[in-house]
């Protein structure tokens, strides 16, 4: 992950956990090779994430029903898309199953579930990391989540739920944020061995 795709990821999460603590729902896919068609007219010349004023265009335009769709450089290249090739997300309704399809071939998906208020990132047609929007003080946690995002491939590590660090696994955790993998179901399973032993 470049510098600039860090900062991107931040001020998108910054924006969804805005929408999330509205109770509106949204989906941001970042990527090159999104398969998707326009479901309105676009009526806006394209912007970057890092421009004056795009924080409130953003909030705007991603409660438009569909994605918003960024390039991997910042720029909002379209809105009120609609992800093309969606396959169920079971036990989810249709903006999940578009991040987790549109978050194929390399992309990052963020999505405001409306209903929990929480903000979930796909990657690799998985989903890998979820922040509670009404947790205190997550905004500024952002910056540590990005970083932990950098090295979280699809299967990584488990969940973060207090402020502690476990040196032996290697795990910073967070508040308010969750981490899914495949290590999630190791890390539950030695916190329950050392219960056990007490």
């Amino acid at each position: 992950m470049t510098k600039k795709s860090k900062r991107i990821e931040e001020q998108l999460l910054e924006v969804a956990i805005e929408l999330a603590r509205k109770g509106e729902g949204a989906l941001f896919v970042i990527g090159e090779k999104i398969n998707y068609e326009k479901l309105i007219k676009q009526r806006l010349h394209k912007f970057s994430v890092f421009d004056k004023g795009a924080r409130k265009l953003l909030v705007s335009l991603a409660t438009i029903d569909g994605a918003v769709i960024l390039n991997t450089k910042g720029d909002v290249i379209d809105y009120g898309a609609m992800i093309r090739r969606v396959k169920a997300f079971p036990g989810y309704g249709t903006r999940h199953a578009a991040a987790v399809s549109a978050s194929k071939n390399g992309n990052t998906s963020i999505l405001v579930s409306e209903e929990e208020r929480k903000v979930k990132i796909f990657r690799g047609g998985k989903f890998i990391m979820q922040l509670d929007a009404l947790q205190k003080n997550i905004e500024k946690q952002i910056p540590k989540v990005t970083t932990v995002l950098e090295s979280v491939g699809v299967g990584f590590i488990g969940t973060i739920g207090a402020s502690v660090l476990i040196p032996a696994l290697g795990i910073t955790l967070l508040p308010g944020v969750i981490i899914f993998g495949a290590s999630y179901f190791a890390i539950r399973e030695l916190f329950s061995l050392a219960k056990k032993k007490k």
